[in-house]
């Protein structure tokens, strides 16, 4: 795979392509302010933190950005990415794979789509996506340290208290806790019947009024005794 040319953005050096750029103004035009701040910080954490993991230096860096540029498209607050019927996850995922297959043709085979799709698709499970490619684990990489910065076990020693704060400066937070925790529970009042198993649930069952997860030991328990 040929080199990209690359850009420094926030004091990170990510790749520069027009692929990139069109995901970058795509995330723009279908995120809130404070949701495409928080998609771009994890796509430079991300870099920040793979380009010092010995077994992330091969990823396949074009997939990695747009992978952590469009993972929240679920979120759309527009409403045109996002179904009635499916989590924000797998909405975001099935958007972001028509849009690379728009806009990268076939220079984007069935692997890499795949891959594009696994990292969105699983970035909120990561106990899941750590044991996936090292694009997957490197946008998850990114996402997790946006939510928990630079002082935790997980990114200690690969995400600086320097890094850190020139990104933020670059891309203020905008109340992240908040807009974050909004959208999840407008998941929950909107399409109740796709959170139950996802983290969206855990925001509805403390937010929103009258929202009760199904739990999976609950489903499983009732469809056993069916069985006995």
């Amino acid at each position: 795979m040929s080199m990209l040319p690359t850009r420094v953005y926030g004091g990170v050096t990510v790749p520069d392509s027009p692929l990139i750029t069109a995901a970058l103004a795509f995330a723009r035009a279908h995120s809130t302010e404070t949701l495409y701040n928080h998609v771009v910080r994890s796509w430079l954490f991300g870099f920040i933190i793979a380009d010092k993991v010995p077994t992330l230096q091969e990823r396949d860096r074009e997939v990695h950005s747009v992978a952590a540029i469009l993972h929240d498209l679920g979120l759309d607050p527009t409403n045109e990415l996002t179904s009635d019927d499916k989590c924000f996850e797998v909405d975001g995922a099935n958007a972001a794979r028509e849009f690379v297959k728009k806009e990268a043709g076939d220079t984007y085979d069935k692997h890499r789509l795949q891959l594009v799709w696994d990292a969105i698709a699983l970035h909120s499970t990561n106990y899941l996506a750590f044991h996936k490619e090292v694009e997957v684990v490197a946008t998850t990489y990114g996402i997790h340290a946006d939510f928990s910065g630079p002082d935790v076990s997980i990114v200690e020693g690969l995400l600086g208290r320097d890094e850190y704060e020139a990104v933020v400066k670059e891309l203020p937070r905008l109340g992240m806790k908040d807009g974050f925790g909004q959208a999840m529970c407008e998941q929950c009042r909107t399409k109740p019947q796709a959170v139950h198993e996802t983290i969206a649930a855990q925001w509805g069952e403390k937010y929103v009024e009258g929202f009760t997860a199904v739990k999976t030991i609950d489903r499983l328990e009732a469809s056993l005794a069916r069985l006995e």
